[in-house]
């Protein structure tokens, strides 16, 4: 857990150096776009992000996360001209649990508001490679939606990871399943730290 924490801690660093830097981010493997352009893919997408309203809902008010186990990290994440992750949510059993459901994500994601609320966004789905590939050889999937692998070394410090960003709780312009949101912002985050 320890370990986990400070590989965590070493992303806000290097995320906060490119944000400052003025460094755009780099997608990982592409844009995303092309998991959600045919028919089927539309339809198991729609289910997807209809589990993730139904799992996610209770979230909506930052403090039922908060309770369950979820606690901020990273800070406001954005890129300066992809738009922004917003603010990650991370459940740290749930991370270290390679089981991937709908119902239990790893991350919930929010976005800052001019009045200091939070307004949920989407959920993240995570799991590191080495983990997952000791048990499965395929690329892990969420209701059949494929997962983007950040290879290591990364920005994050992290060992390589499997990630999928659902944007369920505001529609993303560049599809559902996109890294980065292009309306999310993070210019209203007071970040406590500073």
């Amino acid at each position: 857990m320890l370990g986990l924490m400070r590989r965590m801690a070493v992303a806000v660093v290097s995320t906060m150096v490119l944000v400052v830097g003025g460094v755009a981010a780099v997608r990982a493997q592409g844009d995303g776009r092309g998991h959600h352009e045919t028919g089927e893919v539309r339809g198991k997408a729609g289910a997807l992000i209809r589990a993730v309203q139904q799992s996610t809902e209770r979230y909506k008010d930052v403090a039922a996360a908060e309770a369950e186990g979820y606690g901020l990290m990273f800070g406001c994440v954005s890129g300066p001209d992809q738009g922004a992750m917003g603010l990650h949510y991370v459940n740290f059993p749930l991370v270290q649990d390679i089981t991937l459901d709908p119902a239990k994500p790893e991350i919930v994601i929010y976005e800052p508001l001019p009045n200091g609320r939070k307004r949920l966004v989407g959920a993240d789905f995570l799991v590191f490679a080495a983990d997952w590939h000791a048990k499965h050889a395929e690329t892990p999937k969420v209701m059949g939606q494929l997962m983007h692998l950040i290879e290591s070394p990364n920005r994050y410090g992290l060992p390589a990871f499997y990630t999928l960003h659902v944007w369920a709780w505001k529609e993303s312009p560049a599809g559902p399943f996109v890294n980065w949101h292009p309306t999310v912002s993070c210019a209203n985050f007071d970040d406590p730290n500073d």
